[in-house]
């Protein structure tokens, strides 16, 4: 996997900085560097990166404003010497904050995450062509079929699953990710923490709500763009 990236910062000396980071990932390659936020939001226009390296305390144009308006799908880090954006960092959905001066493991780190949420977009994407067409959980004192067209959307309860489906629930202790892995990823997705829903069955989405018969399920900030880019497809 190779991922295209950008770095915005008013300071030349980090600039240079990234630059030499990124030089010793393979994984990364380096468009452009900018010094100003104005101008990375006119390049981005017409040209699409991965991962976005942001400085917050920039002249004009901070990278908070930057992230209120750019719109992109790319992941971002932010880089700055200022640690009380934090908070509304990761409010604007941003992958990692690294605090200057911060270390080549740091970065390395930062980088890691964004790598691992690539990785797990295009496994979701993949056809689901060795998944069987029913599923079996255990309920109680036996194991129970269920046939994946007629799921509906699964809820975390604490140590249990509820498997909601069109003509039954049953509660499972399946763990959430066993129950992830036998579920064909192009028609379902995780969307938050307690939920897993049914593409096919969402009968809306808005204002990050999804409704599925007439259960309004949150989607949270950690899974927004995978879903996203799944219902476009």
């Amino acid at each position: 996997m190779k991922l295209n990236c950008i770095a915005i910062d008013d300071e030349p000396l980090a600039l240079s900085k990234l630059e030499g980071f990124v030089s010793k990932v393979p994984e990364l390659s380096i468009l452009r560097t900018f010094d100003n936020a104005v101008e990375a939001l006119g390049w981005l226009k017409e040209n699409k990166v991965d991962l976005i390296f942001l400085d917050i305390q920039m002249e004009q144009f901070t990278g908070i404003q930057f992230l209120e308006t750019a719109g992109a799908d790319s992941r971002v880090i932010l880089t700055t010497a200022y640690d009380q954006y934090a908070l509304k960092g990761f409010d604007l959905n941003v992958t990692d904050y690294l605090l200057k001066p911060f270390p080549f493991h740091r970065f390395l780190q930062a980088v890691n995450k964004v790598m691992d949420y690539y990785a797990k977009k295009d496994k979701s994407l993949l056809p689901d062509s060795g998944k069987d067409s029913f599923i079996f959980v255990k309920t109680e004192y036996r194991l129970e079929r269920i046939d994946i067209k007629d799921i509906l959307y699964i809820e975390g309860m604490k140590d249990y699953l509820r498997i909601i489906c069109s003509n039954k629930k049953i509660m499972t202790l399946q763990s959430f990710s066993k129950l992830e892995d036998s579920l064909p990823a192009s028609k379902f997705c995780r969307v938050h923490k307690s939920y897993i829903v049914a593409i096919d069955k969402i009968q809306s989405v808005e204002r990050g709500v999804i409704l599925i018969a007439d259960q309004r399920i949150p989607i949270s900030s950690t899974y927004k763009e995978i879903f996203f880019s799944k219902i476009r497809q």
